[in-house]
């Protein structure tokens, strides 16, 4: 009897430890602080090319620096590039600016962003490209617009993962990418991708877009398995208590929700044919309004978000191998 007791007594915690969610060791302190700080008036919204855009380019630099990720470019993070907006004046890319009399006549309007790159060398030759924008809306009638969801959200988390993954053996490199001007074109993607060598290497995309914000049922979002099915055992494999992690928003034929193959910035790399998965919520209250603020933001159901990606991450890295 003691036997058939200890038997059944095993059984069960294999069963259990086989369900258990995985411990995943972040400092969600610094993880909240950090996209409080993105999403701070101080930052005007972060709108492409403005000087609160600016700030919030050397406050990722410095923190891709204190994590220790390598540079990729001539020892630097900074990817600047140049955008000429042709036959539009000033005030017409910019309608958050005052007109003035001696840009009145300017047909050509050209702007400066610049993405933010860093890497974690892994054991092959593959990568593995983590992306999320960090520019926003700026400033619109007097309102900051100041992001937080949208996407100082995506931002924070690449700190977090990035440190979390610093001290582990990886088998393909993690590219870290926070990138500008999505909101008009994802401008910055599609730089880093026209001019990343040996693009042939990148074997999958994982996009952080807008991934801190469920009002009712804690659920987000992967979507990408409609183009690329065979990226599912691995998200099959995450568990969490405290999330629901679902599949889909990636069908042109469901009529019942929205497709987000183009909505953000995976898009550049799907035209490329490079796989993609997107992490993120539904359009909600506060999207790309004044209202999408740290306060709005649900402080759980993000950290438990960022714990969720990085262990797609981890089983991509092994999966991905094969």
């Amino acid at each position: 009897m003691k036997i058939r007791y200890l038997i059944f007594t095993a059984s069960l915690l294999i069963i259990w430890s086989c369900s258990k969610p995985k411990e995943i060791n972040i400092d969600s302190k610094k993880l909240l602080k950090n996209l409080q700080i993105l999403s701070n008036d101080s930052l005007e919204g972060r709108f492409f090319s403005k000087p609160g855009n600016y700030k919030t380019q050397k406050f990722i630099i410095k923190k891709f620096k204190d994590v220790g990720l390598q540079t990729m470019y001539q020892n630097n993070y900074l990817q600047e590039f140049s955008y000429t907006f042709k036959g539009q004046k000033r005030q017409d890319v910019f309608p958050i600016e005052k007109p003035t009399e001696n840009l009145s006549n300017v047909s050509d309007t050209t702007a400066i962003g610049g993405n933010i790159i860093g890497m974690l060398k892994g054991e092959t030759n593959k990568t593995i490209v983590i992306t999320a924008h960090f520019d926003h809306l700026g400033i619109k009638n007097g309102k900051i617009f100041n992001g937080a969801d949208d996407n100082a959200s995506g931002t924070a988390a690449l700190f977090t993962i990035a440190e979390y993954f610093k001290n582990k053996p990886i088998h393909h490199n993690l590219i870290f990418a926070a990138v500008d001007a999505e909101e008009i074109g994802s401008l910055g993607a599609e730089y880093f991708l026209q001019n990343f060598k040996n693009k042939e290497n990148i074997v999958l995309n994982i996009n952080l877009d807008m991934i801190s914000h469920s009002d009712y049922d804690p659920e987000l979002f992967a979507a990408g398995l409609y183009h690329y099915p065979n990226l599912r055992k691995p998200l099959e494999k995450i568990k969490s208590d405290k999330l629901k992690l679902l599949f889909g928003h990636d069908a042109p034929e469901n009529k019942e929700q929205s497709d987000w193959t183009f909505s953000s910035d995976h898009r550049v790399f799907h035209r490329e044919k490079i796989p993609f998965i997107y992490f993120g919520v539904p359009d909600h209250k506060d999207y790309h309004r004044s209202t999408d603020t740290y306060a709005t933001i649900n402080k759980g159901f993000y950290i438990e978000s960022v714990k969720v990606i990085i262990q797609a991450i981890e089983n991509f890295d092994v999966y991905l191998t094969d």
